[in-house]
């Protein structure tokens, strides 16, 4: 998909996605109706093969930010925020990450609630259950305005 419609599509369905209260609980995903994507589907953590932490900073930075996984592992992320202000966690590929940052610049209000996001407070976790079902390198960043552009990015390669 090329980037302008991705944006476009993203401006038309991310509304949608909107909430004014708290993220969803753990556990509301119907992980049998997951539409797949192209880094994969979501799955349920519980059921994950692997456990990966990842701290998100007031740095700008997530550690680690390089991550090797195999095709088809189904991992749990534990996204724990370190820093003072709201971060998130937010899978994708680059293009994708990139459209959706500067949608965020747009509307730096706008909440999301994807089964490939966590939204998580200054001391608090979230958590993410995801398939990679394809080979690739693909992306996690925190696209809060200024976050993603000041270096919010790591890496996933999936062999």
């Amino acid at each position: 998909m090329k980037p302008a419609l991705l944006a476009a599509a993203l401006a038309l369905t991310l509304p949608a996605f909107a909430h004014d209260g708290p993220a969803r609980p753990s556990g509301q995903i119907d992980y049998t109706k997951a539409a797949p994507t192209a880094f994969g589907v979501p799955a349920d953590p519980r059921g994950a093969q692997r456990t990966i932490g990842i701290d998100m900073s007031d740095g700008m930075r997530f550690a680690p930010a390089d991550i090797q996984l195999r095709q088809g592992e189904v991992v749990r992320f534990i996204a724990a925020n370190k820093g003072q202000v709201l971060h998130e966690m937010v899978l994708g590929t680059m293009d994708g990450l990139k459209a959706h940052a500067e949608l965020m610049k747009k509307f730096p209000g706008m909440e999301r609630d994807e089964p490939h996001m966590a939204h998580v407070a200054p001391g608090k976790t979230g958590e993410i259950g995801w398939r990679f079902t394809q080979p690739g390198t693909f992306h996690f960043g925190c696209l809060i305005p200024g976050h993603f552009e000041a270096g919010m990015l790591g890496w996933i390669t999936v062999r």
